[in-house]
């Protein structure tokens, strides 16, 4: 028997569309017959309370809203083994949602994953002891990230590439000193410096096409230094498809903690949201709780 949900909606997602949409997620949790009850947040140390509330009360908490609220909610449910979660797409990026393969512009379809989906295990990963489900980055993200989140909402996903190239023209090479796990320490020169625990980011940008979810590992991703043309050129159209990893000027390791300090200051970003400053370190919390998919197709006979 399906557990009842408590529905955790960030009006502000969306550019305020997730309200607007709230009374069709109604009408598809009825027509499913699931048990439901709305709350909507203020914010999002609201919406860790509301989480923790689900907790308690042995309820689903199923989140209508961007990335950012469930790095939040998975943050609360992290290290409960009977806690079980969900998510509806109500933001503009949607990522987590995308690599599932929940349906981002069906919203019926999306609430039919809560009670015919399969739960499968999510990894949670963490800044100092902030949560993310995505990927934390920063460097030339910091900037583009900081110009996206002030835009005007009617950019919609074009959002993140309009931030990218404003954050270009101002940019200027960064230093690095990155220690994962026991390898000695090693400074770089780069654009970015990203450590994923998903695929994407950015609404469909692929910055570390070969993440797991579930995997207890983190992708580090380094986009080196190179000339502004040759990004521009090369690395942000390839990273839509995540080709941008076979330039010779990009760089992959799976590690399982790191610490990474800058020659600047610079915020790292997760989920879409300002999550911590450098110097940091980074770890991963394994299958850190049960998040609803779409159930797997059944192997063919």
């Amino acid at each position: 028997m399906s557990r009842p949900i408590r529905l955790i909606v960030n009006p502000s997602s969306g550019g305020g569309r997730t309200l607007e949409a709230l009374p069709e997620v109604q009408r598809a949790l009825e027509d499913l017959g699931l048990e439901h009850d709305i709350r909507t947040t203020r914010d999002i140390e609201h919406g860790r309370e509301l989480a923790r509330g689900a907790l308690d009360a042995g309820e689903m908490a199923v989140t209508f809203s961007g990335d950012g609220l469930i790095g939040a909610v998975a943050g609360v449910l992290a290290g409960h083994p009977d806690a079980r979660m969900g998510i509806l797409p109500g933001g503009r990026g949607n990522d987590l949602a995308r690599v599932l393969g929940i349906p981002r512009d069906d919203l019926p379809a999306a609430c039919a994953v809560l009670r015919d989906g399969a739960p499968r295990p999510l990894d949670v990963g963490m800044v100092g002891d902030r949560p993310f489900v995505g990927i934390a980055s920063f460097g030339f993200d910091s900037d583009a990230n900081r110009i996206a989140n002030l835009a005007p909402s009617w950019l919609g996903q074009g959002v993140y590439a309009y931030a990218a190239l404003r954050a270009l023209g101002g940019w200027r090479p960064a230093r690095f000193e990155i220690e994962a796990d026991d390898l000695p320490p090693r400074e770089v020169t780069a654009y970015s410096v990203g450590l994923a625990n998903n695929k994407a980011y950015g609404g469909g940008m692929y910055a570390a096409p070969n993440a797991e979810l579930d995997d207890g590992l983190l992708d580090l991703v380094l986009v080196h230094d190179m000339p502004k043309r040759r990004f521009l050129t090369q690395v942000l159209p390839r990273v839509f498809k995540g080709t941008h990893v076979e330039l010779p000027e990009v760089e992959e390791m799976r590690v399982h903690t790191a610490i990474v300090r800058a020659d600047r200051p610079f915020t790292i970003y997760a989920d879409g949201d300002p999550i911590g400053e450098l110097p940091s370190d980074f770890s991963v919390r394994r299958h850190a709780l049960q998040i609803m998919a779409p159930a797997p197709a059944p192997a063919a006979q």
